[in-house]
């Protein structure tokens, strides 16, 4: 079949699955407490200028299988990659003879609430940086070690490891700091940009569709505050920058590279829509 064949079918998917009033996964009514003693924010008074009334946490739109796993962190899978996070923040390496602990001490205390403020702004790179980036520059500058290739084991379970300190804390970012506004301004333009072949941007789906199904899977707003997650679908642990390219993927565009200044620009403006959301890392996902 010949793809301007293709497409058409395609999108005549897309549009059906849309479109339909009888596909939909309201956000249901019900409140996400860990172990049953730590409740999490999962709706939140949207900032100025907000698309939406309200931020709503993708857990709001999960099955209830999929809530309950991440309710109980004996069963939520996501939580094995903290404590392989935990053994990397004790362990040396490099040629300096450091581990992370060695400059940060017990993270529990040193990186409380920490994740919850990333991306920040970084003057001496003139740019923004996640925790991923920072981690590196830690890496290379401090420790004498090589920095981590782009979602190797190591890195997600490290990032995991200090996100999940931030537990319960509300999700924020300063916009004041540095350039921090004009990423935000750039990573607005490409959340509305429709790309590939299918002619399809963040907000078609996060915003002009949420709440319905695409495929199998339902569409919430897009809220990043339980990054990195553990996706059912793929048994692992996905980064925030993995499922940026993921989706982009699935436009049928051309992925940019992880940690490019449209993927940190991106990350700027969608980690600023979930403003007032509770860390959840890790999250469980479809």
């Amino acid at each position: 079949m010949k793809l301007n064949s293709i497409l058409p079918v395609a999108l005549g998917v897309l549009a059906v699955g849309f479109a339909s009033s009888t596909l939909r996964a309201e956000p249901v009514d019900d409140k996400l407490v860990i172990d049953g003693d730590r409740e999490m924010i999962t709706r939140a008074a949207p900032p100025p200028n907000h698309p939406f009334d309200e931020v709503l946490s993708g857990w709001l739109y999960r099955t209830p299988e999929t809530r309950a796993l991440e309710a109980d962190s004996f069963q939520n899978p996501g939580m094995l990659y903290v404590e392989r996070g935990q053994e990397i923040w004790n362990t040396v390496d490099g040629a300096a003879g450091k581990s992370c602990a060695s400059c940060h001490g017990d993270a529990a205390q040193s990186m409380k609430d920490v994740g919850a403020h990333y991306p920040k702004w970084n003057a001496a790179a003139g740019k923004p940086f996640n925790l991923e980036l920072q981690i590196d520059a830690c890496r290379k500058g401090n420790m004498q070690a090589e920095p981590y290739k782009f979602d190797h084991a190591d890195q997600k379970a490290l990032v995991t490891y200090i996100k999940n300190q931030s537990l319960g804390t509300p999700m924020a970012v300063d916009l004041t700091q540095g350039e921090m506004q004009s990423w935000w301004d750039k990573g607005k333009d490409l959340y509305y940009t429709r790309t590939g072949q299918l002619n399809l941007s963040c907000a078609n789906c996060h915003e002009q569709n949420n709440g319905k199904y695409i495929r199998a899977d339902h569409l919430s707003q897009g809220n990043v505050n339980g990054f990195p997650t553990y996706r059912l679908k793929q048994a692992t642990v996905i980064s925030l920058h993995n499922r940026f390219r993921g989706c982009i993927r699935d436009t049928r565009a051309t992925q940019p590279k992880a940690f490019s200044e449209e993927l940190m620009a991106l990350e700027v403006y969608v980690t600023w829509r979930g403003t007032g959301l509770s860390i959840e890392t890790p999250a469980v996902r479809q």
